[in-house]
């Protein structure tokens, strides 16, 4: 690294497959004498060696025309982002990836774009031409010394009206803090509680967007504490708000704010005991298709991953509203999981979240507290009681079961018992292996259908055809039939000594 001035010279990692893509780019706009400089994201990620699949360019004017230009000329989709402002995105398939170019008008010289950025990491440019002389040391655009801030790992604004020119800058602060694993410096978080309230300005989507990559981290517990501490997220998530100083039974040790944020905080420890194997799952041995399961994309939108720390981080929310002292003195929350599944659905409808990452994260909500009634009875589920347990929670059953693993640790904190903690892990470890070793007991191979029962038995087309087939299946999984005969019997049974009359 050399410093003279303002210019600074040093290393930029840019992977080789998006090398080829950049020269290929240079030589085009080249040919057509328009200037281009790489900026913002994808010029900070190189000089902290990470990848980056979104890059960021400036050229003097006519944006959208030039990623028209080549779009065409390389074959690939354009997609028109801000009219106003003249911002325009190239999508690229390379193989199995994708690369996206995303072309801005410069908002004056290179210096003057700059000053109008974000952050001082993001006001960092690399002119194109650069290329010429390979990657490996580049002279950098440095007005506001962002260099200096990306050696000492702090998020500084570059102005003080940088949230009223974009308020979604103020969740962008704490995303970026996650991603990278830096602080926000102090005057930078005094501009974001001064200006907190601007986030009820900002549209749903692009809420959901900055919310989603910081979930999406190993940091968003301390993203979502910081995000407290400095007013955003009361702003954010009002609902959640109410919850705060809400005592709780003597089995909790923290009041219902802090157990919902605790438990943020206790999945992602065990996340990360999953990918570790070890810490307070030690004896669970279901980590890699559970690390394999939390991965996997929702609708093509955020992972079950991401899902479960907003889950943990709502699913008490309507214990406010549902608080009840009984007579006997004890507490109750009677409803606060429905009421909570209601309330979160609001809440995602209004960040724009997708129909499926709605449904998932308020069927886990729903059925939080099944996990709880299993592990607290004497012996192991049944298979019948396995069998209605993934019947009623569907496809988030394995969701629901490790977010009782995480609302027990933020339950008891730091009084938790080991032996009790064990029991529970040792229950939900028995409703894994139910679930990844023995499908017939979560869906058993159908013995008979609705046509038999109405041509055996003689019934009306209607509910009861319903009934009974479940009935069936539940006795299926429990292991008390296996044959098609053994259902039948089973029928008749169920009938009763009416059957012969209805015939």
């Amino acid at each position: 690294m050399v410093i003279s001035g303002m210019q600074v010279t040093t290393s930029l990692f840019v992977r080789a497959d998006a090398a080829a893509i950049l020269a290929r780019l240079k030589e085009f706009l080249d040919s057509l004498g328009i200037e281009c400089y790489i900026v913002g994201g994808y010029a900070r990620d190189g000089i902290l060696e990470r990848t980056n699949h979104d890059i960021d360019l400036v050229v003097p004017n006519n944006a959208i025309h030039i990623a028209n230009q080549v779009a065409d000329a390389f074959t690939a989709k354009m997609v028109l982002l801000d009219e106003t402002h003249q911002v325009a995105r190239v999508i690229l398939g390379q193989d199995e990836e994708h690369w996206y170019l995303d072309f801005a008008t410069m908002r004056g010289s290179i210096e003057d774009d700059l000053g109008e950025r974000d952050f001082t990491i993001d006001a960092i440019a690399v002119h194109l031409g650069q290329f010429e002389s390979g990657w490996n040391k580049v002279d950098i655009i440095d007005p506001l010394d962002g260099f200096t801030d990306l050696r000492e790992k702090k998020i500084r604004a570059v102005c003080e009206s940088v949230f009223l020119d974009d308020p979604v800058r103020l969740l962008r602060a704490f995303r970026l803090a996650a991603e990278l694993d830096f602080s926000i410096d102090e005057q930078t978080q005094d501009l974001i509680q001064r200006d907190s309230g601007l986030i009820t300005s900002v549209s749903g989507e692009r809420i959901r967007e900055e919310l989603g990559r910081i979930l999406e981290t190993d940091k968003a517990a301390d993203a979502l504490c910081h995000m407290d501490q400095l007013g955003v997220l009361d702003i954010l998530f009002p609902e959640l708000s109410v919850s705060k100083g809400v005592e709780q039974p003597k089995e909790h040790y923290w009041n219902v704010f802090d157990h919902s944020m605790e438990t943020v905080v206790a999945v992602e420890r065990l996340l990360v005991a999953l990918s570790r194997k070890g810490d307070l799952l030690d004896s669970l041995t279901f980590s890699d298709d559970l690390v394999k399961h939390f991965d996997e994309r929702v609708g093509g939108g955020l992972t079950r991953k991401a899902l479960l720390k907003l889950e943990a981080l709502l699913h008490d929310v309507a214990k406010p509203q549902t608080k009840a002292i009984h007579e006997n003195g004890k507490m109750r929350f009677l409803g606060h999981a429905q009421q909570g599944a209601t309330i979160a659905d609001g809440i995602l409808e209004r960040l724009r979240f997708s129909n499926r990452e709605r449904k998932t994260v308020t069927g886990v909500i729903d059925q939080h507290l099944r996990p709880g009634h299993l592990s607290n009875a004497s012996d192991l589920p049944t298979r019948r009681a396995i069998y209605r347990y993934f019947r009623d929670t569907g496809d988030v059953g394995i969701d629901t079961l490790f977010l009782s693993l995480a609302d027990h640790l933020a339950t008891r904190g730091p009084t938790l018992e080991m032996s009790a903690w064990l029991e529970h892990v040792e229950v939900t470890q028995y409703m894994f292996a139910k679930r990844y070793e023995e499908e017939k007991v979560i869906s058993p191979p159908k013995l008979i259908d609705g046509h038999v029962l109405i041509e055996k038995f003689g019934i009306e087309p209607g509910p009861e055809v319903g009934r009974l087939l479940e009935a069936v299946r539940e006795a299926q999984a429990s292991g008390e039939i296996t044959t098609q005969e053994e259902a039948l019997d089973f029928v008749r049974k169920e009938l009763g000594n009416n059957y012969a009359a209805q015939r």
